[in-house]
């Protein structure tokens, strides 16, 4: 939390709802190293709001988390010991700004629902101007993002916790040292494992797998997936290197079978090793079984709201290419383009945006459009409040760019695919904290060595 006391009365608000990739910049070293030195950091949504809108507005930024969780370094933190602190960034200067003359704030709470013009929470701050749980607001990034699978999913319930064999159920709530604990677990859970299932080939399943069998070579891994190609969004090449390094590794590799998800809830927990099934049968043996097996876009509160904004078929918010928030109309007179919310935009893992892949750098560029396009309405709204014939802005449009991808197999070894063509580019200069050090400036954190991180 932080930020100065604001405004009595304020109306001019613009709340964003997640601080994590959804509102921030993620990964542009990953696609565009060349672009770096550009000042595109951090919360991006937020931050392009706070230096950019009127004098007399304000920004709000909600996470239920106390720090920014770099949730692309936690399967290797999972697994590798001595590095857990530096996936937690701190929110204490998420904005870019002087926070002692920032109207700007940042709260940790969690949001408990959301209507057409204002949002509650699940605290107030009175120290800072907010003496209810109720937030009014004139335009709202909806940036929740998905519901993770368990191996990342701090935030799980204990019968999900129980579900994948641990003894000892943690209570989250949202803190750096709770994180830490909850990563320390997880190492010893895969260490004490002579045995252990990755379910799910993607790319969290297959780095979960090649970290695992480089950090312990004699341990038995294996990798399940339920189609005949791993990372079937991008090109062939990609999913032809990820077999023949399980296979150098000395992973087992099982395509084509489903995980009978029954097996996994009723094989007993309080034997070593457990028996699960595929649909088809096979029985796998496992001391440790580690479901990957996707994420569900985290909509419940707009469905709540208006269940026409969210699609039945696959829980992700209905968008318009503007990313403002979409309902089909109810009229045969009205035009696609025409919403109900205007005012409010969904951006990343929870919008159904154009065949866009949930990743960070989508979310990222979403956000870039979300928050111009709440910039261009505000200055839209002084143009008629002034009966002006200055010419109104038009709104900017998302583009998907073209499926890219980095994908860690090992501690060393990287995979990666850019571009529409598309390039394939295999590395082995990986280093083993995945250069975590290199996110936290992009949240206004400076960092020269790693006690800097263990804050």
């Amino acid at each position: 939390m932080g930020g100065a006391v604001l405004p009595a009365g304020s109306t001019k608000t613009v709340v964003v709802l997640g601080a994590s990739y959804g509102g921030p910049y993620m990964m542009l070293t990953f696609f565009q190293p060349e672009l770096t030195n550009l000042t595109i950091k951090g919360a991006h949504a937020a931050q392009v709001l706070a230096a950019n809108l009127p004098d007399d507005w304000r920004v709000i930024l909600i996470d239920r988390n106390s720090h920014m969780n770099h949730l692309y370094v936690m399967p290797r933190f999972a697994v590798l010991p001595g590095h857990e602190f530096k996936a937690f960034i701190p929110y204490t200067n998420v904005f870019l700004l002087d926070s002692e003359t920032t109207r700007h704030v940042h709260l940790q709470a969690i949001v408990t629902s959301i209507r057409p013009n204002h949002i509650t929470i699940s605290r107030s701050f009175p120290d800072l101007g907010i003496p209810t749980t109720t937030i009014p607001f004139d335009y709202v990034i909806y940036a929740l993002g998905a519901v993770l699978p368990p191996p990342l999913n701090l935030w799980k319930s204990p019968e999900e916790t129980a579900t994948e064999g641990l003894r000892t159920v943690l209570q989250f709530s949202g803190s750096k040292p709770e994180g830490c604990e909850w990563l320390k677990s997880k190492q010893r859970l895969i260490e004490q494992a002579p045995t252990v299932l990755v379910v799910g080939g993607g790319a969290l399943g297959i780095q979960f797998a090649t970290d695992i069998k480089d950090v312990y070579p004699t341990k038995k891994a294996t990798l399940l997936h339920s189609r005949l190609r791993l990372l079937p969004r991008f090109d062939e090449r990609m999913h032809n290197e990820v077999v023949k390094t399980c296979g150098n590794m000395g992973i087992e590799l099982i395509l084509g079978e489903r995980l009978d998800l029954e097996s996994v809830k009723n094989a007993p927990t309080e034997t070593t090793q457990r028996i699960v099934r595929t649909v088809s049968g096979r029985e796998i043996a496992a001391d440790l079984v580690l479901l990957c097996i996707g994420q569900s876009p985290n909509t419940d509160l707009l469905k709540k709201m208006d269940p026409q904004t969210v699609r039945q078929d696959n829980a992700m918010a209905r968008v318009l290419r503007t990313m403002q928030l979409y309902s089909p109309p109810t009229s045969i007179d009205s035009v696609e383009s025409e919403t109900a919310y205007p005012h409010i935009f969904a951006i990343g893992d929870s919008s159904d945006a154009f065949g866009a892949i949930q990743a960070g750098h989508t979310a990222y560029a979403q956000g870039d459009v979300a928050a111009w396009n709440i910039i261009r309405l505000i200055q839209n709204r002084e143009v008629k409040s002034q009966n002006s014939n200055q010419e109104l802005q038009q709104l900017q449009h998302y583009i998907p760019g073209p499926p890219g991808i980095k994908v860690s197999l090992g501690l060393k070894r990287t995979i990666r695919q850019t571009g529409p063509s598309p390039t394939i580019e295999i590395s082995d200069d990986g280093v083993p904290d995945h250069h975590a050090a290199s996110m936290w400036p992009f949240f206004g954190i400076k960092v020269e060595k790693d006690e800097d991180m263990k804050i």
